[in-house]
């Protein structure tokens, strides 16, 4: 897996249905230890309310943990719906909790899982969607003549993450694992073979 997608921060939002509360968390999370953590969180937070649903989905160093929980609502109205959004939306190392307070009107199968979905993708929203990217760590020797040309492809590349000056230039660059081949060559042609990649 070289790429993925996940959330930029914890995500909050908050729908009322007939009368029922719905209040939505998601937030990325680098483990099923953390996946269980945040649900269990919100769970002791609003331990006055009817429901709170869970839905995670890990994916991570070729450890996939799937899990979802419908806490009591008729199963497969809430936990599955929820769990289909971080699908439909490619989302790994996510973690989403919907509470909900009952109001006293039941909304049926079809409602529930339209209000439990709808919550959880305003969350998911409000946190916001990032592409994380494998990365890789290249070092090049280059003459100071050739400093400036070696350091505008790096930035173009990906970003430095050290310099050191001594009879050589040393760069210590940080690029995405997909576009280090790429990288390499583009310096070794621009440079005329000038440059050490270690």
């Amino acid at each position: 897996m070289t790429g993925f997608k996940t959330l930029k921060e914890p995500g909050q939002a908050q729908k009322e249905v007939k009368n029922s509360i719905f209040i939505a968390y998601a937030t990325p999370v680098e483990s099923e230890n953390e996946a269980k953590i945040f649900v269990t969180g919100i769970k002791e937070r609003h331990n006055d309310a009817n429901h709170n649903v869970s839905a995670y989905l890990i994916n991570r160093d070729n450890v996939l943990a799937i899990k979802y929980d419908d806490d009591g609502e008729p199963a497969g109205s809430s936990g599955k719906p929820v769990f289909k959004i971080l699908e439909m939306k490619e989302l790994s190392n996510v973690a989403v909790v919907v509470t909900r307070y009952f109001g006293g009107i039941k909304l049926g199968f079809g409602g529930l899982a339209r209000a439990y979905r709808e919550a959880a993708i305003e969350a998911i929203e409000n946190a916001g969607i990032i592409e994380v990217t494998d990365k890789t760590v290249v070092k090049i020797e280059s003459d100071y003549s050739d400093m400036d040309t070696v350091s505008r492809l790096a930035e173009q590349y990906g970003s430095i993450i050290k310099t050191d000056y001594t009879e050589v230039v040393s760069f210590t660059v940080e690029v995405d694992s997909e576009t280090k081949e790429d990288f390499q060559e583009k310096l070794i042609n621009v440079t005329r073979n000038r440059v050490t990649i270690i």
